[in-house]
């Protein structure tokens, strides 16, 4: 995987500044250390620049991008991996087409001339953003995979559009400006982001699963936005089994293996990330089974036995002979690195557990290992978070008896008590733009949207005012596609909604991606194949919750390599302590917030107010506080501190001076 980058201007004689394309491959150098590229089209007004991280063709000079088609119609810019493609090359090859390269991303160039961009992404399989011009069409095309695995920014000013795998490298070009939104501050401040935002102003996203297609006509540009794919579960009256459960339980292990063997495909070492859950030891397990040699594990431990998992992660590494390398973190290691976090995530985070991921990347990094298998994804798609099983216990079981449910609400009240306050509402908390779009308030937005009621009183005066009407559910709601909602089971639109939003704004940015190509490191999440997805959504709901048990399609299909004490445990909350729960890590967290929680810091940066910011910590401390509301306040101070640093990083710092700096220090110079 890589870092990509371009510049395209509406106004087609307008030349690219080739030094500006090495600066923002160099502000990234990160994602691509072991070289990088640029290209430009004079006469078209478009230039394309890449960072690389060498995993498929390790020949720095033939798989140097961007790449150009051997007629020099097509432009490509390509970040992460296309699977199967070796199958793919050699079926191309006896049709006649030559390749240049043994890179997957040639793929594009081969594809795209015979099939029209749409029936190529048929064809891709994996976690891919990239961006391909026709010169004939005289069209730009900027292309997310279905999931979101790879980031894909863009924005539009003073007749250029600008685009990158970073914001910062948005920022890098000194015509873009750098302002903190308000709606997006706020959404900061409560987690959850609106699908496509960001916490800047006239900066966007290419949503997961669509294309995002530029022209020009008459100097000004002309953008369309098309999916390609979505999550699509059955309608509810399609609900029907009409298969065994061996049919589905067997369809899992089947699909799930074949995406794990495709992910070992490398020119490099892969390894796995093991922690003490289904997922990942499902993934160590069939990892180990498809290769000869023993597969290195890392896992990340903490010094809070009620949030580590090293014990059943120790069993796995045994069963199957793996090699396992633990790395224990305290709650000063977390807050010491949380400011370089933000630098990477670009955006707010609201536990720990990324600075911990950041923090294993470079561990995984120095032990000589640059891929990675992961188990992101699994929840999504077989249900294995708490708060589905509370929605589908709400919504999607009117036909339980009177006894059961009795039952089932004494279960809920008790199991998973560390979720309350983070991933799980204190007290339910409903939204009505969301009850009329959905059918309900998903579990899973409810402990952010309650969070809001904080919100506007720790904002600027200011940009509070400006935001007195502004309602987070109506936006959230707003940009969920209805055709995918309507006339499906709750607990299909529950999963929707949670992949649309957390997935995707949080679990693969600043608990993925970002946090691991912070250190050049490739993760690749098998549970997100969308051949596996596909299969998932046929599952009935009472094979992803059955009674108490949820993934229990997933737990059967991997019941034989699964450890008994974890086949029989219930979803584990994988997060790093809140802060609270450890003096240290509390008092780390202090020194940070004296730095940048400061009145001084404060009025500078013109976010946050003052008292209001006091007064939340007041709230935190005060003893008649529930652990629960503690938990979520930690939240909030760590959204304060992560909105704070982004001001100071991305705002404050000359961001185009930095990319220039970095080039010269890197020695990328024009070639």
């Amino acid at each position: 995987m890589c870092g990509i980058a371009g510049v395209f201007h509406a106004h087609p004689q307008r030349q690219v500044d080739p030094q500006l394309l090495v600066n923002m491959a160099a502000i990234q150098y990160h994602r691509g250390p072991d070289g990088f590229g640029y290209a430009r089209l004079d006469d078209s007004g478009i230039g394309f620049s890449h960072a690389r991280l060498a995993i498929i063709d390790m020949d720095e000079n033939r798989a140097r991008q961007p790449f150009s088609s051997a007629d020099g119609n097509l432009l490509l810019t390509h970040n992460g991996e296309f699977y199967d493609y070796k199958r793919i090359r050699a079926d191309l090859s006896s049709r006649g087409e030559r390749f240049n390269t043994k890179s997957d991303s040639e793929l594009v160039l081969h594809l795209y001339p015979r099939l029209g961009l749409h029936d190529t992404l048929k064809h891709l399989r994996g976690e891919f953003a990239f961006a391909l011009y026709d010169k004939k069409k005289d069209r730009l095309m900027l292309v997310r995979d279905r999931f979101g695995v790879k980031p894909l920014y863009w924005t539009q000013q003073n007749g250029t559009l600008v685009f990158g795998s970073e914001i910062k490298v948005l920022f890098a070009h000194p015509e873009v400006t750098r302002e903190i939104d308000d709606q997006g501050l706020y959404h900061q401040l409560m987690q959850t982001i609106v699908p496509g935002s960001t916490p800047f102003k006239n900066i966007h996203q290419v949503a997961p699963g669509e294309v995002m297609i530029v022209e020009r006509a008459h100097g000004e540009f002309k953008i369309k936005q098309e999916k390609y794919w979505d999550i699509d579960f059955p309608l509810a009256q399609e609900r029907e089994q009409v298969q065994s459960d061996e049919f589905y339980i067997e369809g899992v292990r089947e699909q799930l293996l074949e995406a794990v063997q495709l992910r070992l495909e490398a020119d490099v070492p892969v390894a796995c990330y093991l922690s003490g859950g289904i997922d990942s030891c499902s993934i160590l397990g069939l990892s180990a089974a498809s290769q000869q040699s023993s597969v290195k594990a890392f896992t990340i431990g903490f010094d809070d036995a009620d949030y580590d998992e090293t014990a059943i992660a120790k069993e796995m590494a045994a069963a199957t002979g793996a090699d396992q390398d633990i790395m224990m973190l305290d709650g000063g290691h977390l807050y010491n690195n949380f400011a370089r976090t933000i630098w990477h995530t670009e955006r707010s985070i609201y536990n720990t557990l990324g600075v911990a991921k950041m923090l294993m990347s470079q561990h995984v990094n120095q032990a000589g290992y640059r891929v990675v298998v992961t188990g992101e994804g699994s929840d999504e798609l077989f249900s294995g978070y708490p708060a589905f099983r509370r929605d589908m216990f709400l919504y999607g079981m009117d036909s339980l008896p009177a006894s059961e449910r009795a039952a089932w609400e004494q279960m809920l009240a008790e199991s998973n008590k560390l979720f309350k306050g983070a991933m799980l509402a204190e007290q339910a908390w409903t939204d009505p733009y969301l009850d009329e779009s959905v059918g309900f308030t998903p579990s899973c937005l409810q402990p952010w949207l309650s969070s809001s009621q904080h919100v506007n009183g720790i904002l600027n005066t200011d940009r509070a005012h400006q935001l007195a009407n502004y309602q987070p559910g109506e936006a959230i709601a707003a940009s969920l596609d209805s055709t995918m909602l309507r006339d499906r089971h709750p607990l299909d639109k529950a999963q929707y909604v949670w992949i649309k939003t957390q997935l995707e704004g949080q679990i693969l940015t600043w608990g993925g991606d970002r946090v691991d190509m912070a250190n050049s490191m490739e993760a690749r999440p098998a549970f997100l194949d969308h051949h596996l997805a596909e299969f998932a959504t046929q599952l009935p709901p009472n094979l992803r919750i059955r009674g108490r048990t949820e993934k229990y399609v997933l737990r059967e299909a991997m019941r034989g390599l699964l450890p008994t004490v974890l086949y029989e445990r219930e979803k584990f909350a994988f997060m790093a302590p809140p802060a609270h729960t450890d003096p240290e890590k509390w008092r780390a967290m202090k020194i940070l917030a004296d730095q940048y929680l400061n009145p001084q810091a404060i009025q500078d940066a013109g976010l946050l107010d003052t008292k209001g910011v006091a007064e939340l910590f007041q709230l935190h401390e005060n003893k008649t506080t529930s652990s629960a509301t503690q938990v979520q306040l930690d939240a909030m101070i760590n959204h304060m501190l992560s909105v704070q640093i982004m001001h100071e990083q991305f705002i404050v710092e000359d961001v185009p001076a930095m990319a220039r700096k970095t080039a010269d220090q890197l020695n990328w110079q024009l070639h």
